[in-house]
């Protein structure tokens, strides 16, 4: 059927009975992302199917990983660079077109991961059969890359499952179990991973078609009347999650589905032009530098063994317990130490919850709970490959822990402290072995907060590091090594932030103001929640360990509220009152005028700080700075980091606003030494294309 064509993406086979078999398997990489290449060359597949009339087509994935991880990311860029988003988006709808109009049976066998253009794909195909494992994942994602499907995704998913499931599944991009998957009608049958071929053969001689139920529902979902009454109630859902000036494709995107009538081609065009639009925003440019921002963090530890099965944590605290509990629901063995055993089962309990949570069936509980033992005696030190010290944040008490710990390691063991603020230098005084201890710093709550800080100092092996590196990969988080100075990278710059929010509550700008204009800006949560959630005795420890290096002073009334046993969300009282684990914020008067720099006041101390610390080296480069703060306290992501942020908004105009601030309320406010750094002389425009 085939002769004359050679493609180095995909495999066609014909077998007897005359169904054919589409194996993608991108040449030169182990997963499937849908380049234009890929794309070509199923055009011209397609093309002649549309010939030959196949009894029926089954696609699949030839890679072990699983189906397809969607668009090319890069080419998409470089679209985007060029200004050709449209002419590409135009060009894979009429290919994805062509292949749903086929007259055969068409069938998408899924295993692994099938996400954005991969899960397209598989709309377009008139049946879809998944694996029944936990590996299977099928989502539309593209919000998080600030844009929305655009080769049939809106077009197609609320026709087969109707709107009121699939509109949240594109606005979160949030990814389906096979099971969830079909439930919702997303899949129309499963099948174990031997089997999935003959399956999806069986369904492609026998074709079924989908329960009337289901096809009334989605198509009454998508009446013109249903859509207009519809719409309203899920932008304002929307709205109340995220700011349209800040995230535009979810509201695009909804708007993308009320105007699309029954003719599919009137809703590919609209699609298509709305993701063009989207792609050219500010927040789809910093989305997607994000994006590879995070896979650089995630690729640091590739190619490098770290050699670690066991790890030791001492402290069983909140930090500790969660480190250990998170640990061992990653496969490694892990002892928990602390002085007795009711300081640990509080950990342990806390672990159950989790594997509960995260792994369902009770034999995983069971495995990873059997995995995190407590250990009171500590005689894990003596068996581990690397011990994460996690005790509170006093160096002599630190340094009293290793010189017990030390001589009971192994050769090549690792030391990591996971303190927050105190200098790695100070730490390593003493050590036998400095060049093997360094800083794991991870951020509470540790089963949600992607990054680990990965602290350096003067005397430690490079080659500890990138064991270290490789260590975080394999559990799950982002690590970005950092310069063991006080605060290391995102506590240093999240600092002048609370302090100074802090500082004007204590003058009387009322909480609930402060915590509005912080997510106006584009904060996941205020300061002033943000010191009560973290705990403001945590606050106090790393501002007097701070304040003095970074020219700061702790805000006045703090320490009484602390003798009060106010510490915040821990104690049902902090800043603000709380009950069932949420802030009962007063209301505001009002007639209250909220001050017109009150917004620069937080912020710019932050960029000002990250500034400085792109200055001295604390992080290797601008992109990784950024990505730190980031993935570390969730600064604006649609913004880029703060480095970008100072491009975006003009290095002189931010430079000038802080000197402005530094004449009205101190100076602390004066920029620090770096402002003149070439690295912030990159366009935003450039950053997008180059911090990749």
């Amino acid at each position: 059927m085939f002769e004359g064509l050679r493609f180095n993406h995909w495999k066609a086979n014909e077998d007897d009975s005359g169904i054919v078999t589409l194996a993608l398997d991108r040449a030169g990489s182990s997963v499937n992302a849908i380049s234009g290449a890929v794309l070509d060359e199923l055009g011209q597949i397609v093309e002649r199917l549309a010939i030959e009339n196949p009894a029926g087509v089954i696609i699949h994935s030839a890679k072990p990983a699983g189906f397809a991880v969607g668009a090319d990311i890069t080419e998409f860029k470089d679209y985007a660079r060029r200004g050709t988003v449209l002419e590409n988006i135009e060009n894979g709808q009429r290919i994805y077109e062509a292949l749903a109009r086929l007259p055969c049976p068409t069938v998408a066998a899924v295993h692994g991961a099938c996400m954005g253009g991969g899960t397209e794909l598989i709309l377009a195909c008139r049946q879809r059969i998944a694996v029944d494992d936990e590996k299977t994942r099928i989502a539309l994602p593209e919000v998080q890359l600030g844009i929305h499907p655009g080769w049939g995704g809106t077009a197609r998913l609320p026709r087969l499952i109707g709107a009121t499931d699939a509109l949240p599944l594109m606005l979160t991009g949030k990814p389906l179990s096979a099971r969830r998957a079909l439930n919702l009608g997303v899949v129309d049958r499963l099948a174990s991973a031997g089997e999935l071929l003959a399956e999806a053969r069986h369904m492609v001689r026998r074709p079924s078609s989908r329960p009337l139920a289901r096809r009334a529902k989605a198509w009454a979902s998508n009446l013109w009347p249903v859509r207009q009454i519809l719409a309203p109630v899920i932008l304002k859902q929307t709205a109340a999650k995220v700011r349209k000036e800040h995230y535009p494709a979810p509201f695009a995107l909804i708007d993308v589905w009320k105007r699309g009538g029954p003719d599919i081609r009137q809703r590919l065009k609209l699609e298509a032009r709305s993701v063009a639009k989207l792609a050219e925003t500010p927040t789809a440019q910093n989305l997607i530098r994000i994006f590879f921002l995070s896979e650089r963090l995630k690729n640091q530890g590739a190619g490098v063994e770290h050699g670690i099965e066991h790890v030791h944590v001492v402290g069983a605290g909140v930090m500790g317990g969660d480190i250990a509990a998170w640990t061992a629901l990653k496969g490694f063995e892990v002892t928990l130490q602390d002085r007795e055993m009711k300081y640990v089962q509080p950990a342990l309990d806390r672990a159950r919850a989790l594997y509960e949570k995260k792994l369902k069936t009770p034999e995983k509980i069971a495995a990873a709970a059997h995995r995190l033992r407590a250990d009171v005696e500590g005689s894990g030190v003596a068996e581990a490959d690397l011990a994460i010290e996690a005790i509170y944040e006093n160096a002599d008490a630190k340094r009293a822990l290793y010189a017990t710990m030390e001589p009971q390691f192994q050769s090549d063991e690792i030391l990591a402290s996971n303190t927050s603020s105190i200098p790695l230098n100070e730490l390593r005084e003493g050590l036998v072995a400095p060049q093997r201890f360094l800083g794991l710093h991870f951020f509470n709550p540790v089963a949600q907060m992607p990054l680990v800080e990965v602290v350096r100092h003067d005397r430690l092996d490079p080659a500890i590091e990138k064991r270290a590196l490789a260590f975080c990969k394999a559990i799950g988080k982002l690590p970005v090594a950092v310069k063991g100075t006080p605060g290391f990278l995102v506590n240093r710059i999240l600092m002048p932030y609370l302090l100074e929010s802090m500082r004007m509550y204590a003058e009387g700008v009322p909480g609930p103001v402060l915590d509005r204009e912080a997510k106006k800006f584009g904060m996941p949560m205020g300061p002033i929640e943000l010191a009560d959630t973290v705990g403001l005795d945590v606050c106090a420890s790393v501002g007097k360990e701070l304040a003095p290096f970074l020219g700061l002073e702790l805000p006045p009334g703090l320490d009484d509220r602390l003798g009060a046993g106010k510490r915040g969300k821990k104690d049902g009282q902090g800043l603000y009152v709380w009950q069932d684990g949420k802030p009962q914020k007063p209301e505001v008067d009002p007639d209250y005028i909220t001050p017109p720099d009150l917004q620069e006041r937080m912020i710019l101390p932050m960029v000002n700080e990250a500034i400085a610390c792109l200055d001295e080296g604390v992080v290797d480069d601008a992109d990784l700075l950024d990505a730190g703060v980031i993935f570390g306290t969730g600064f604006a992501p649609f913004r880029g980091g703060p480095i970008q942020y100072a491009r975006s908004e003009g290095v002189d105009k931010l430079k000038q606003k802080l000197e402005q601030l530094a004449q009205r309320h101190g100076e602390r406010f004066m920029p620090k030494k770096g402002w003149d750094n070439p690295a912030l002389a990159v366009s935003a425009g450039a950053a997008l294309m180059t911090g990749a």
